[in-house]
Parts: C-alpha cells; structure tokens; sequence
C-alpha cells in the first residue's frame, strides 16, 4: 500500500520500475478477472455437461446423482439423515395406524357391551315386571285366602243304607207324610251325588200291564240319566213306574199294593221311593187312589184331596209325546200376540149338562138368595154372555159336537181329536180352563191335558178355581205363566184379559213356552224334572254338568314363531303382561252346596224376556265356571286404591270388575294347514292368553312332519267325532277360562283389536262381542226374514269368526238348545253363527255388542271359504226363517251401539285422562 502510494506521486529515481509495476498490477487484475470469469461461467456448464452425460449412460452402475438404491443412497451422509427421518416417520405412521385400528376394536367392543347392557336392562325390566306381577299375585292369593276366614273342611263319612233297617217310626196318619217324617235324610248325603234306583219294570209283576210306548220312553230317559245307578245299596232314591195301566181293571188295588210291599227295596213302609203314574190320555184312571203306598211318594197328574200330601207328592204333566221330540214346525209362532179370538172353551160335563143349557137366573136373582153351590151354571152363563155381548170375538161351547172323551164326574171333559183341539187354540189368545166342579179332586189328568196343549201352542191358560193344584206348583211360579182366577170372579175374567198389554202377553206366552219345553215336553224333561224336584227339596247340590272329553292330536312343536309387523306394532301401546303371567284359569263354581238353600226360586222360575237367565234345566247342570257369569261375585276386589279407581288410563287397566282374567281361543279349522300356521303364529305374544284349543274338524289328521308355531301359551289340538260346525261350540274341558274367543282360522287381527274386545266384553259378559256385525230384515214381498250384511249403523248379529262369548253358552247350546237347531247346522254346514246370536239374545232379551270399526276380518290372499259360496246366503235365509219357527218369535234385537275407544291408542298425560269412552 505504501509503495503504491509512492508510484503514484511520481517518484524522481523510481520512474521504470514503477511502469513495471503498474503493468504487472494490471496483469494480475486481468488474469484474476479471467480467472474467475472461467471458473464462474465454463466450470458449471461442464459440470452440466458431464452430469447430464453420466446421468444418460446406459449402465446403471455409473450413475453418480441419478436415483439409487437406498442402501447406495444412505452412502451420503446428509441422505442418511433424510432416510432416518423418513423411516423414523414412517414407523411412527405405522403405529398410529395400529394404534387407530387397537382403538376402533375397542370402540366396536364398547358398542357391543352398550349393547349387552341394554338387554340386561331389558330383561332386569321384564324380570322386575314379572317380579312385581308375582308379588301381585301372591298378594292376591293371600288376600284371597285371609278373606274366605273359613276352618278347612272335610267331607262327611258316607253313610250307606243298612238293607235289614226297620226305618223311621212311622207317622200317625200315612195321609201326614211329609219329609221330615216320611224321608231318610241319612240315606242321602251331601257328597253323595243323588243316586237313583230305577225298578226294571220288565222284571216287575205289573210290567206286562204297563202302556208299551210309556214303558219304553221311561226306560229309555231313566238309562240316559246322570243320576241313575245299578247298585241300590247305595241308592238315595227308588223309583217304580206303575202307569200308565193299558187295562187298569186288570190289577186291583189290593194286588197293586201287595207287589208294591214286596218290592226288593221296599223295607216295610217305602221311605225314599217314588211311585210314578204317566198318563198319555185325558181319562187316566188313579190307580193309587185305593192303595196304601206307606211313605213312598206319588207322583201322578189326577189327585184327589184326601190322597194329596203337599209338600210331598208331586203333580206332574201328561206325558203327551212319549217317544218323540215335539214338532216345532207345528207350533204357531208367538207373534202377532193378538189373535183371532180373546179366549176359547170346549168342553162338556155330562152330570150337570142339562142344568147348565137351562136358562139361568139373573146374577141380580142369585146374589138376594143363597150362593150357588156350583159355580158351573153361572161360568156357562157369564160366557155366554160375552159371546153374545161381541164386544170381543170369542169361542165357548159346552156341548161337543162328537163324542166327549171320557173323563172324571164333575170334570170338563175334551172335546174332538188333539190336533183339533191344537188347531182351535192356535186362534186364541187365552185358554179357559175350568177346573172340576168337586172340591176334593185338586187336579185332574184332563185339566192337565188342556194346560199342556195351551202352553204348547201359545195360548195363555187362564185357570178358574184357584183349589186347583198345578203341576210343580211348589217349585214354578205359575203366576208368570198363567192366570189362576177364582169361580166367583168369572163376571170380571172378560175385563182383566182386556185390561192386559200386549207386552205382558208376550211375556206370558214366552215364560209358557219355557216352562212347556223346559218341563212338560218330552218324557226326558218330566223324569228329569220328578227328580230335580225331590233333590232340591232335600238340598242335594246337582251334578256337575258333563264337558266334552277332549280327544288330543299329538303334534310337534318348537318352531320359533315369528313376528308379524302388523300385529305386533302397537307402538307404546301397554296392552298387557307378555310371557309375564302363567296361565291361569277362571276360578270354579264352588258354591254347590249351597246352591239350592239361597237360590232356591231361581233354579226354577228363571226363563227369557224380563226374567233373568236360568242356570238350571230340569237335568240340573250345574256349570263348573259360571259363577261371575250368574253374578255370585267370586271376582275379589280388595277394598281401598290399587285395584280399582286408581286414576290408571284405559291402556294400562285391564278394566271389568274381576282383576285378574285369561281367555282361550277357539279356532275351527278343515285342511288348511298353511293357513292356520300362519294364524297361529299370529296370535304370539298376545297378552291375557291362557291358551289355544285347535278344533281339526276333518277326519284327515295333520301332516306329521308339519311342525306347530310355539307361541309361549299351550296349543291343543281336539280331534272331533264328524265334522261339523256345531263342534265350535262344544264345551271342551280343556277350556279353563270364562272367556272363550271364537276365531276362524283365517281371520286377520290385530293384538290391539283383540285386546280391546276383551276388555269390553269384561264389562258386559252376558252378550257376544265381536268384530263384524250383520243384521236381518223383514222381506215384505214374502213375508219372510233375511240375512244382510250390507254394511249398516244397524245391527243384530256378531259373527262368531272373531267374537268373545261366556263359556256358559257353550253348555247351552250344545245342551239345552233344541236339537233342531243343531240338526240344521249340520245340514247346511252352516248358521252355527246365527243360531248362536239366536241363543244368547233369547235368554239375554239384549243384542250383541260390536267392537271397532271393522266389518271384516278375513286375511288377505287366503284361501276361499264356505262363505264365498253363491249358495251362502240362500241357505242363511233359510236358517232365520227356520230358527224362528223354533223358537216362536224372532228373538234377534237391532241395535245401532257400537264400541269404539277413543283413548286406546292416544297418547295423553297421566294426569289429563283417567278413562275411556264409547262411541
């Protein structure tokens, strides 16, 4: 720095080496400039060149920057870190995506145990519920049980009759036999079921005078009887037959007496035997007038005073149809209640006829002198005065136009033929019947002639003498049959019967009707009714009505029924327990021992119309479920909140009076296998259900690889003896329930729907309700009914399809109803439906009640049935107008209600709804 300092100033001396210097200087600069030119510019494009070069080689091997294995790249030191960085991440990568999938695993296993746990908590609900039905229920029992307060009990020893027993003393005057003084009690215990001895009137010295056709029918109710028993050691009753005589001439009364005294079981004086006398014509003669009969008793139609013990013998009615059921195409029907004539009299009575065609005094002429001391001349006279009067259209003739039958003295004697006699009664609203003229004949086999043809054809008897003895008259009513008028008021007879409405004439000829069928038909209702009679006088509980045997088809089941949608989406619908409650039964009518001390009139005098139901026919059924049906209150309410009036919603109370019930269903089903799986299955998780009787109505059984639905409930399937539609209605033993839900193998219902039928017929358990209604109509063109089911607000029917009923019903229509009927059934193969609504509103007086909106119930895509049939509806029109004729008026009852639940599927709070409605 310091010389090129110098240079430039120019030094004296220094001059050529300073050029040399400069130029040097600048030599330096330029090479330098030069220099770095080349390396700047020439080196990195030959760099590039040889890369490039290089890069392109065709061996791989000689590549130096081109992409390399990672071993050859990890060679270079800042590579290396680069590919530890990027293994370092890539392993990191690895396990989050392990660690991601550890935590989708577990989160899957949380959702199955969330999943777990609600299931337990279902099932910890279900088991709570089913806990809390348990303690209900055995709360229940032990109230049940804490309420009856009443010492255990055992049935008394059986007493059985010594066979050498010298009886009871016996009574001062045989004519005061009574059954206190005349009855063996000890021979006839409570439990012992009222044995009857029948005599074989074939091994009797008598029995070849006895009436053939009286003989036979007799013979043939006593072997159909419950009662009757072969061994008389143990016998409660022995009854004889004596008559009807067919020539009573032929035995006197000393012989008569004598073979009854050596009877096998006669024991000295007769005690607890029965002496029956049937007569089949008016002029019957009394055998046993002259007969000394110890303490047995009688049982006759013609009784005079000084033979009559009250309270002890019987008078029964003239066996009229020996051997054959009564035609109902004969009787006249009930209505119209008005008929051609007021009332009607035929009859003559040969000791006074002459006296009594006299012309008689004025009653003004007999009421200043003395009373008359037979009150016939002035009956013939006052009647006669009416008919001429013709104020009303009446019929009166003393004298027959042919022959009278024979009768007794003093006695009104028949006049013509039976059918005659029929035909004229057919006219009348009343039947004047004038009871004998001797004061000491209390009945007589031809007033008892005439009550029973009067009552048979409808007309209604009005008896004149009130001395008369009726038959039953200690156990009927008759007063709701009949009008029983005293001699002296015959001036006043004409005015009462006008003075009678049509209502309480219908009433009147509907009780006749009842008591004619009931007790005077057929020689099976007067045996039976002799014997009802004698037990309830001793307070003997009658047998238990008999239940059809039910014959079980073995069947595989186990095949897991499914869900249908339709059925089982109710939504939060609470219609029940479900597999919550075991199956229970309705409780049993245990009130037989009592029975015939409290409801001792209503055994008897209960028929149709305003009266109530009658529990018992004259074969005494004592049903072993009807107790809540009849009304005897066994349903427990316990007293305080809880079971009632407990503020629950209509959906969660199961309503009625009794708190805990079950139903059966009754399907009838004929070869449609696939059909009834599927209804079968339907009905799964039905709450309420006890079980299921299956009834195979066909003589094929089913398939035996064909396996049943199991719905948590027992199916049972009941093969019958034929097919027929009657075996709907049979009462099955396996049917433990009141309830019985009469459904047909296709219906199609829901759970609610069933539900709800169920709980309204709760609330009304004497009448069918069902689903679809139908109703009859009068055609006016000819004069007949008919069967509609247009749809209609109208309605009388419930199809029984789909229709709960009281298990009651099944016993009387299968028992009670009239043969006929079920005869019909089985013709036509159809009406069983009909028949039953006929029934119950005959004994009801009350329709049926429809439920819900629906008039059919028939499943989609099933297969025909019988009601498809062109010829359906012709053969139910035939079967009204048939039914009709049976029972003498139609007794079917139009009715515009109709049960529909407002509430059943609404959702209100607790606390704005405590009901439910019907519309």
């Amino acid at each position: 720095m310091t010389g090129y300092t110098m240079l430039r100033n120019g030094g004296v001396g220094n001059g050529g080496q300073t050029c040399m210097l400069r130029w040097s200087n600048r030599i330096r600069l330029t090479w330098l400039s030069f220099t770095l030119f080349i390396i700047l510019v020439f080196f990195p494009l030959i760099a590039h060149y040889y890369l490039t070069t290089l890069d392109e080689a065709d061996e791989a091997g000689k590549r130096i920057f081109g992409p390399r294995a990672g071993n050859e790249l990890c060679e270079v030191k800042h590579v290396l870190d680069l590919c530890r960085i990027r293994e370092s991440v890539s392993e990191e990568l690895l396990q989050l995506e392990a660690k991601r999938q550890e935590l989708n695993s577990e989160i899957a296993k949380l959702n199955l145990k969330i999943e777990a746990c609600k299931k337990s908590i279902e099932n910890a609900k279900q088991d709570l519920l089913q806990l809390k039905n348990v303690i209900s229920q055995t709360e229940h029992s032990y109230k049940e049980l804490m309420a009856q307060n009443q010492p255990k009990l055992s049935l008394p020893i059986r007493l059985l009759p010594e066979k050498d027993d010298a009886g009871l003393p016996p009574p001062k005057v045989t004519r005061s036999c009574r059954l206190h003084n005349c009855f063996d009690y000890s021979r006839c215990p409570l439990t012992s079921g009222f044995p009857v001895y029948v005599y074989d009137s074939d091994q009797l010295a008598f029995g070849s005078y006895l009436d053939p056709l009286v003989k036979q029918a007799f013979q043939a109710t006593a072997r159909a009887n419950v009662y009757v028993t072969e061994n008389a050691d143990i016998a409660c009753l022995y009854v004889i037959l004596v008559g009807e005589m067919q020539e009573p001439v032929a035995l006197r009364p000393a012989g008569l007496e004598k073979q009854l005294y050596s009877l096998p079981h006669w024991r000295t004086d007769g005690h607890n035997h029965v002496i029956i006398n049937l007569s089949r014509k008016s002029d019957t003669q009394n055998l046993l007038y002259n007969v000394s009969t110890g303490r047995a008793m009688v049982a006759q139609s013609t009784f005079f005073a000084a033979q009559y013990r009250p309270g002890f013998d019987l008078v029964v009615s003239p066996l009229v149809h020996a051997m054959s059921e009564p035609n109902f195409m004969e009787i006249p029907p009930q209505v119209p209640v008005k008929r051609k004539y007021l009332f009607t009299f035929q009859g003559e009575k040969i000791e006074s006829l002459r006296s009594s065609l006299q012309e008689a005094r004025s009653f003004e002429e007999e009421m200043e002198g003395d009373p008359p001391a037979d009150y016939d001349d002035r009956i013939i006279a006052t009647l006669k005065a009416v008919q001429d009067s013709k104020l009303d259209q009446v019929l009166v003739e003393f004298t027959c136009k042919i022959q009278p039958k024979p009768s007794l003295p003093t006695e009104w004697a028949l006049c013509g033929e039976r059918e005659d006699r029929l035909e004229l009664l057919k006219l009348s609203t009343f039947a004047l019947i004038i009871t004998p003229g001797d004061p000491h004949l209390v009945i007589s086999s031809g007033c008892a002639t005439r009550l029973f043809e009067a009552l048979e054809v409808g007309a209604v008897p009005v008896v004149l003498g009130e001395q008369v003895q009726l038959p039953y008259q200690d156990m009927l009513q008759w007063n709701e049959a009949a009008l029983v008028v005293p001699k002296p008021r015959v001036t006043e007879v004409h005015f009462l019967l006008r003075s009678l409405s049509d209502s309480d004439l219908l009433t009147m000829r509907r009780q006749g009707r009842f008591l004619w069928e009931t007790y005077f038909s057929t020689a099976d209702s007067i045996f039976n009714t002799v014997l009802a009679m004698i037990r309830t006088r001793i307070q003997i509980p009658a047998a238990p009505i008999r239940e059809e045997a039910a014959a079980e088809i073995p069947h595989r089941s186990g095949k897991a029924a499914g869900t249908d949608p339709n059925m089982a989406d109710n939504g939060d619908l609470d219609l029940g327990p479900v597999e919550t409650e075991p199956p229970y039964a309705s409780p049993r009518y245990l009130r037989n021992f009592t029975l015939t001390v409290t409801d001792f009139y209503r055994s008897w005098n209960s028929a149709p119309g305003p009266f109530h139901l009658f529990p018992h026919t004259p074969f005494d059924p004592v049903l072993p479920s009807e107790a809540k049906f009849l009304g005897s209150g066994t349903g427990f309410r316990p007293i305080g909140g809880g079971a009632g009036g407990s503020g629950k919603e209509f959906q969660a109370a199961l309503g009625g009076n009794v708190p805990r019930e079950q139903f059966t269903v009754v399907m009838l089903t004929y070869e449609r296998e696939e059909v009834l799986m599927n209804s079968l299955e339907r009905l799964n998780g039905l709450p309420y259900l006890n079980k299921v009787v299956v009834v195979w109505n066909s003589p094929k059984l089913p398939s035996e690889d064909l396996l049943w639905p199991d719905i948590g409930v027992p199916i049972m399937v009941v093969r019958t003896e034929k097919n027929s539609l009657n075996n709907r209605f049979l009462p099955w033993n396996e049917i433990e329930t009141e309830a019985i839900l009469s459904i047909d193998d296709d219906a199609h219902l829901r759970h609610d729907e069933i539900m709800f039928g169920f709980r309204v017929w709760r609330e009304a358990r004497d009448r069918i309700v069902g689903f679809p209604g139908r109703y009859h109509a009068w055609d006016i063109p000819h004069q007949s009914w008919l069967y509609n089911s247009n749809y209609s607000c109208e309605l009388s029917m419930v199809l029984t399809g789909a229709a709960f009923f009281h298990k009651y019903y099944a016993y009387l229509y299968s028992y009670v109803m009239p043969q006929a009927i079920r005869d019909m059934v089985d013709e036509y193969i159809n009406c069983e439906d009909i028949a039953m609504n006929f029934l119950v509103s005959h004994i009801t007086r009350k329709p049926p009640i429809k439920v819900t909106s629906r008039w059919t119930f028939r499943c989609p895509g099933c297969p025909q049935a019988l009601s498809h049939d062109d010829s359906h509806f012709h053969e139910r029109h035939k079967c009204i107008n048939f039914f009709v004729k049976v029972y003498g008026y139609m007794p079917l009852l139009y009715t515009q209600f109709r049960v529909d639940s407002v509430l059943f599927k609404t959702r209100l709070p607790h606390d704005k709804t405590k009901c439910f409605k019907f519309i």
